[in-house]
Protein backbone atom coordinates (compact mmCIF):
# COMPACT_ATOMS: atom_id res chain seq x y z
CA UNK A 1 0.00 0.00 0.00
CA UNK A 2 2.55 2.63 1.07
CA UNK A 3 4.06 2.04 -2.31
CA UNK A 4 1.79 1.02 -4.61
CA UNK A 5 0.71 3.25 -7.89
CA UNK A 6 4.31 5.09 -7.11
CA UNK A 7 6.09 3.98 -10.29
CA UNK A 8 3.13 2.90 -12.80
CA UNK A 9 -0.23 4.04 -11.93
CA UNK A 10 1.27 7.68 -11.11
CA UNK A 11 3.59 7.78 -14.68
CA UNK A 12 0.44 7.08 -16.54
CA UNK A 13 -1.49 10.76 -14.70
CA UNK A 14 1.30 12.70 -15.05
CA UNK A 15 1.59 12.14 -18.64
CA UNK A 16 -2.22 12.19 -19.37
CA UNK A 17 -2.68 15.46 -17.58
CA UNK A 18 0.17 17.27 -18.45
CA UNK A 19 -1.34 17.02 -21.83
CA UNK A 20 -4.58 18.19 -20.72
CA UNK A 21 -3.81 20.37 -17.54
CA UNK A 22 -5.13 23.68 -18.51
CA UNK A 23 -8.12 21.88 -20.20
CA UNK A 24 -8.91 20.25 -17.22
CA UNK A 25 -8.30 23.02 -14.63
CA UNK A 26 -10.82 25.47 -16.86
CA UNK A 27 -13.12 22.44 -16.39
CA UNK A 28 -12.61 21.85 -12.67
CA UNK A 29 -13.11 25.80 -11.68
CA UNK A 30 -15.93 26.39 -14.23
CA UNK A 31 -19.06 26.77 -12.00
CA UNK A 32 -21.89 24.48 -12.45
CA UNK A 33 -24.85 26.48 -13.17
CA UNK A 34 -23.14 27.98 -16.02
CA UNK A 35 -23.00 25.11 -17.85
CA UNK A 36 -25.02 23.40 -20.00
CA UNK A 37 -26.86 19.54 -19.72
CA UNK A 38 -23.78 18.07 -22.27
CA UNK A 39 -20.55 20.56 -20.62
CA UNK A 40 -22.17 19.19 -17.20
CA UNK A 41 -21.68 15.58 -18.44
CA UNK A 42 -18.02 16.12 -19.46
CA UNK A 43 -17.24 18.15 -16.67
CA UNK A 44 -18.43 15.25 -14.34
CA UNK A 45 -16.44 12.61 -16.81
CA UNK A 46 -13.24 14.22 -16.21
CA UNK A 47 -13.45 14.92 -12.81
CA UNK A 48 -14.44 10.99 -11.94
CA UNK A 49 -11.66 10.25 -14.12
CA UNK A 50 -9.26 12.77 -12.00
CA UNK A 51 -10.08 10.97 -9.17
CA UNK A 52 -9.58 7.70 -10.34
CA UNK A 53 -6.12 8.50 -11.09
CA UNK A 54 -5.19 10.73 -8.17
CA UNK A 55 -6.69 8.39 -5.57
CA UNK A 56 -6.27 4.85 -3.76
CA UNK A 57 -8.36 3.84 -1.46
CA UNK A 58 -7.14 0.12 -0.15
CA UNK A 59 -8.59 -2.22 2.75
CA UNK A 60 -6.13 -4.93 3.71
CA UNK A 61 -4.13 -5.09 0.85
CA UNK A 62 -1.21 -7.47 -0.13
CA UNK A 63 0.78 -5.70 2.26
CA UNK A 64 3.18 -8.71 3.15
CA UNK A 65 4.07 -9.58 -0.67
CA UNK A 66 4.00 -6.16 -1.32
CA UNK A 67 6.89 -5.59 1.28
CA UNK A 68 8.92 -8.76 0.75
CA UNK A 69 9.91 -7.33 -2.68
CA UNK A 70 11.04 -3.99 -1.17
CA UNK A 71 12.47 -4.81 1.63
CA UNK A 72 15.89 -2.97 1.93
CA UNK A 73 14.93 -0.24 -0.37
CA UNK A 74 14.63 3.05 -0.66
CA UNK A 75 11.68 5.15 -1.87
CA UNK A 76 10.90 8.54 -2.53
CA UNK A 77 7.10 8.62 -2.49
CA UNK A 78 5.26 11.15 -4.22
CA UNK A 79 2.04 11.34 -2.50
CA UNK A 80 0.31 11.88 0.99
CA UNK A 81 -0.53 8.49 2.33
CA UNK A 82 -2.66 7.66 6.02
CA UNK A 83 -2.79 4.03 7.37
CA UNK A 84 -4.47 2.75 10.05
CA UNK A 85 -2.20 -0.64 10.91
CA UNK A 86 -5.35 -3.33 12.32
CA UNK A 87 -2.61 -6.13 13.10
CA UNK A 88 1.08 -6.84 13.11
CA UNK A 89 3.42 -4.13 12.75
CA UNK A 90 6.60 -2.90 10.61
CA UNK A 91 9.98 -0.68 11.28
CA UNK A 92 10.19 1.22 8.22
CA UNK A 93 12.84 4.39 8.20
CA UNK A 94 10.60 7.07 7.77
CA UNK A 95 12.50 10.28 6.85
CA UNK A 96 15.58 9.92 8.15
CA UNK A 97 14.05 8.56 11.64
CA UNK A 98 13.18 5.03 12.46
CA UNK A 99 9.63 4.16 13.09
CA UNK A 100 7.32 1.22 14.38
CA UNK A 101 4.22 0.90 13.33
CA UNK A 102 1.88 -1.45 14.60
CA UNK A 103 -1.61 -2.53 15.20
CA UNK A 104 -3.89 0.46 16.60
CA UNK A 105 -1.36 3.29 14.95
CA UNK A 106 -2.86 5.90 12.90
CA UNK A 107 0.53 6.36 10.10
CA UNK A 108 0.93 9.88 7.86
CA UNK A 109 3.59 9.90 5.21
CA UNK A 110 3.70 13.29 3.59
CA UNK A 111 4.05 14.12 -0.04
CA UNK A 112 7.68 13.29 -1.02
CA UNK A 113 8.67 11.97 2.14
CA UNK A 114 11.31 8.89 1.84
CA UNK A 115 10.93 5.52 2.85
CA UNK A 116 13.51 2.79 3.30
CA UNK A 117 10.99 -0.67 4.23
CA UNK A 118 12.88 -2.66 7.20
CA UNK A 119 11.63 -5.32 9.31
CA UNK A 120 7.80 -6.02 9.37
CA UNK A 121 5.76 -8.95 10.72
CA UNK A 122 3.66 -12.15 8.33
CA UNK A 123 0.21 -10.62 9.64
CA UNK A 124 0.41 -6.65 8.67
CA UNK A 125 -2.65 -5.44 7.74
CA UNK A 126 -4.84 -2.18 7.55
CA UNK A 127 -6.52 0.03 5.52
CA UNK A 128 -6.11 3.64 4.32
CA UNK A 129 -5.78 6.20 1.44
CA UNK A 130 -3.49 7.43 -0.82
CA UNK A 131 -3.72 10.51 -3.08
CA UNK A 132 -1.88 13.73 -4.58
CA UNK A 133 -1.14 16.76 -3.77
CA UNK A 134 -4.11 17.87 -6.64
CA UNK A 135 -6.83 16.28 -4.96
CA UNK A 136 -6.32 17.43 -1.73
CA UNK A 137 -6.64 21.18 -2.84
CA UNK A 138 -9.99 20.35 -4.82
CA UNK A 139 -10.96 18.57 -1.59
CA UNK A 140 -10.39 21.36 0.51
CA UNK A 141 -10.98 24.68 -1.71
CA UNK A 142 -10.68 27.26 1.72
CA UNK A 143 -7.09 25.35 3.03
CA UNK A 144 -6.50 22.24 3.88
CA UNK A 145 -6.23 21.19 7.41
CA UNK A 146 -2.74 22.09 9.51
CA UNK A 147 -2.17 18.24 9.95
CA UNK A 148 -1.48 18.37 5.67
CA UNK A 149 -0.84 21.49 5.19
CA UNK A 150 3.24 21.21 4.79
CA UNK A 151 5.08 21.65 8.04
CA UNK A 152 4.41 18.34 9.42
CA UNK A 153 6.32 15.09 7.56
CA UNK A 154 4.82 12.69 9.23
CA UNK A 155 3.37 11.04 12.18
CA UNK A 156 2.25 7.89 13.89
CA UNK A 157 0.35 7.38 17.03
CA UNK A 158 -2.20 5.07 18.61
CA UNK A 159 -5.46 5.02 18.77
CA UNK A 160 -8.69 3.90 20.78
CA UNK A 161 -10.93 0.87 19.96
CA UNK A 162 -13.59 4.06 19.39
CA UNK A 163 -11.43 5.94 17.40
CA UNK A 164 -10.12 3.17 15.12
CA UNK A 165 -14.31 2.71 14.49
CA UNK A 166 -14.67 5.91 13.36
CA UNK A 167 -11.46 5.89 10.90
CA UNK A 168 -13.11 2.52 9.64
CA UNK A 169 -16.22 3.21 9.06
CA UNK A 170 -15.24 6.96 7.36
CA UNK A 171 -12.95 4.78 5.14
CA UNK A 172 -15.49 2.14 4.52
CA UNK A 173 -18.16 4.65 3.18
CA UNK A 174 -15.14 6.09 0.61
CA UNK A 175 -13.76 2.38 -0.64
CA UNK A 176 -17.50 1.43 -1.60
CA UNK A 177 -17.46 4.68 -3.36
CA UNK A 178 -15.26 4.16 -5.45
CA UNK A 179 -16.32 0.63 -6.11
CA UNK A 180 -19.36 2.08 -7.69
CA UNK A 181 -19.08 4.68 -10.07
CA UNK A 182 -22.74 6.02 -9.58
CA UNK A 183 -21.48 8.18 -6.62
CA UNK A 184 -20.80 11.83 -8.31
CA UNK A 185 -17.25 13.52 -8.00
CA UNK A 186 -18.56 16.24 -6.05
CA UNK A 187 -19.88 13.04 -3.08
CA UNK A 188 -16.69 11.26 -2.85
CA UNK A 189 -14.46 14.24 -2.61
CA UNK A 190 -16.75 15.75 -0.02
CA UNK A 191 -15.87 12.16 1.47
CA UNK A 192 -12.29 12.56 1.50
CA UNK A 193 -12.52 16.05 3.54
CA UNK A 194 -14.27 13.96 5.76
CA UNK A 195 -11.86 11.47 6.55
CA UNK A 196 -8.88 14.21 6.33
CA UNK A 197 -10.56 15.78 8.75
CA UNK A 198 -11.29 13.39 11.37
CA UNK A 199 -7.81 12.81 10.68
CA UNK A 200 -6.66 15.89 11.36
CA UNK A 201 -9.00 16.07 14.50
CA UNK A 202 -6.70 12.94 16.05
CA UNK A 203 -3.81 14.41 15.14
CA UNK A 204 -4.41 17.91 16.79
CA UNK A 205 -5.62 15.81 19.95
CA UNK A 206 -2.58 13.53 19.91
CA UNK A 207 -0.05 16.36 19.22
CA UNK A 208 -0.99 18.82 21.77
CA UNK A 209 -0.76 15.67 24.53
CA UNK A 210 2.52 14.54 23.23
CA UNK A 211 4.06 18.57 23.07
CA UNK A 212 3.38 19.04 26.33
CA UNK A 213 4.94 16.01 27.45
CA UNK A 214 7.75 16.28 25.67
CA UNK A 215 11.03 17.90 26.98
CA UNK A 216 13.05 21.17 25.51
CA UNK A 217 15.47 18.87 23.76
CA UNK A 218 13.10 16.22 22.43
CA UNK A 219 11.07 19.10 20.71
CA UNK A 220 14.11 20.97 19.26
CA UNK A 221 15.40 17.64 17.69
CA UNK A 222 12.10 16.64 16.81
CA UNK A 223 11.94 20.70 14.60
CA UNK A 224 15.30 19.39 13.82
CA UNK A 225 14.73 16.62 11.99
CA UNK A 226 11.69 18.19 9.86
CA UNK A 227 14.03 20.84 8.84
CA UNK A 228 16.38 18.44 7.79
CA UNK A 229 13.96 16.18 5.98
CA UNK A 230 12.83 19.95 4.14
CA UNK A 231 15.91 21.49 3.57
CA UNK A 232 18.51 19.23 3.26
CA UNK A 233 18.56 18.66 -0.58
CA UNK A 234 19.64 22.70 -0.63
CA UNK A 235 21.46 23.11 2.81
CA UNK A 236 24.09 21.46 4.21
CA UNK A 237 25.24 23.51 6.72
CA UNK A 238 24.61 23.18 10.19
CA UNK A 239 24.50 27.42 10.47
CA UNK A 240 21.36 27.13 8.47
CA UNK A 241 19.48 24.49 10.73
CA UNK A 242 20.89 26.11 14.23
CA UNK A 243 19.37 30.04 12.88
CA UNK A 244 15.50 28.30 12.02
CA UNK A 245 15.97 27.26 15.71
CA UNK A 246 17.00 30.29 17.45
CA UNK A 247 20.33 28.71 18.96
CA UNK A 248 23.33 28.41 18.33
CA UNK A 249 25.64 25.76 16.29
CA UNK A 250 27.56 24.69 19.20
CA UNK A 251 24.43 24.26 21.41
CA UNK A 252 22.59 22.81 18.67
CA UNK A 253 25.32 20.40 17.92
CA UNK A 254 25.60 19.22 21.50
CA UNK A 255 21.77 18.92 22.10
CA UNK A 256 21.24 16.83 18.50
CA UNK A 257 24.15 14.13 19.85
CA UNK A 258 22.99 14.04 23.20
CA UNK A 259 19.56 13.38 22.08
CA UNK A 260 20.16 11.43 19.58
CA UNK A 261 23.74 9.69 20.01
CA UNK A 262 24.33 11.19 16.37
CA UNK A 263 26.04 14.41 15.24
CA UNK A 264 23.86 17.24 13.80
CA UNK A 265 25.70 16.90 10.45
CA UNK A 266 25.56 13.25 10.49
CA UNK A 267 21.99 13.64 9.96
CA UNK A 268 22.06 15.95 7.22
CA UNK A 269 24.36 14.39 5.46
CA UNK A 270 22.49 10.94 5.72
CA UNK A 271 19.30 12.77 4.24
CA UNK A 272 21.29 13.98 1.30
CA UNK A 273 22.95 10.92 0.88
CA UNK A 274 19.45 9.27 0.77
CA UNK A 275 18.02 11.85 -1.36
CA UNK A 276 20.76 11.01 -4.42
CA UNK A 277 19.98 7.71 -4.45
CA UNK A 278 16.13 7.81 -4.75
CA UNK A 279 17.65 10.17 -7.71
CA UNK A 280 19.62 7.75 -9.34
CA UNK A 281 17.23 4.72 -8.92
CA UNK A 282 13.64 6.50 -9.72
CA UNK A 283 14.98 9.35 -12.22
CA UNK A 284 17.47 9.67 -15.62
CA UNK A 285 18.98 12.70 -14.55
CA UNK A 286 22.55 12.46 -14.81
CA UNK A 287 25.07 13.18 -12.30
CA UNK A 288 25.73 16.49 -13.35
CA UNK A 289 22.15 17.40 -13.05
CA UNK A 290 21.80 16.14 -9.60
CA UNK A 291 24.79 18.00 -8.35
CA UNK A 292 23.29 20.69 -10.17
CA UNK A 293 19.62 19.98 -8.61
CA UNK A 294 21.33 19.96 -4.64
CA UNK A 295 23.41 22.55 -4.97
CA UNK A 296 26.42 21.42 -4.91
CA UNK A 297 29.11 23.98 -6.51
CA UNK A 298 30.10 21.21 -9.10
CA UNK A 299 29.61 17.70 -10.39
CA UNK A 300 33.65 17.19 -9.28
CA UNK A 301 32.80 18.61 -5.52
CA UNK A 302 29.12 16.46 -5.44
CA UNK A 303 31.36 13.41 -6.56
CA UNK A 304 33.92 13.58 -3.84
CA UNK A 305 31.70 14.56 -1.61
CA UNK A 306 29.51 11.12 -2.17
CA UNK A 307 32.78 8.82 -2.40
CA UNK A 308 33.73 10.72 1.01
CA UNK A 309 30.34 9.63 2.57
CA UNK A 310 29.78 5.94 0.71
CA UNK A 311 33.31 4.71 -0.38
CA UNK A 312 32.14 4.26 -3.81
CA UNK A 313 31.23 7.05 -6.92
CA UNK A 314 27.27 8.39 -7.86
CA UNK A 315 27.86 5.94 -11.17
CA UNK A 316 29.02 3.00 -9.34
CA UNK A 317 25.58 3.33 -6.51
CA UNK A 318 23.03 3.89 -10.23
CA UNK A 319 24.54 0.58 -11.81
CA UNK A 320 24.16 -1.37 -8.48
CA UNK A 321 21.09 0.18 -8.22
CA UNK A 322 19.73 -0.90 -11.77
CA UNK A 323 21.10 -4.21 -11.61
CA UNK A 324 18.41 -6.57 -12.63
Amino acid sequence: FLIDHYEEAMQKRTEHYTENALALKEILLSSASALDPSQHSQRQQMLQEYIWQNLLVAHNPPVQRLLTRLTGETYLLPEMRVLVVTKGESSPVVNLVQRRYHAGQICFLSPNSILQVGSYTDDIQGFGISLTNELVALAFPEGVPRAFDGHVRDFNFSLSDDEIDQMRRLHQVLFHMLQHKGYSAQAVLHQVAAFLWQVDELWERHEGENRSSMSREQRLFSDFIQLVGQYAVKERQIEFYANRLCISPRYMSTLIRQVSGKGAKQWIDEAVIIRVKVSLRHSDKTVAEIADEMNFANPSFFCKYFKRLTGTTPQSVREALNEP
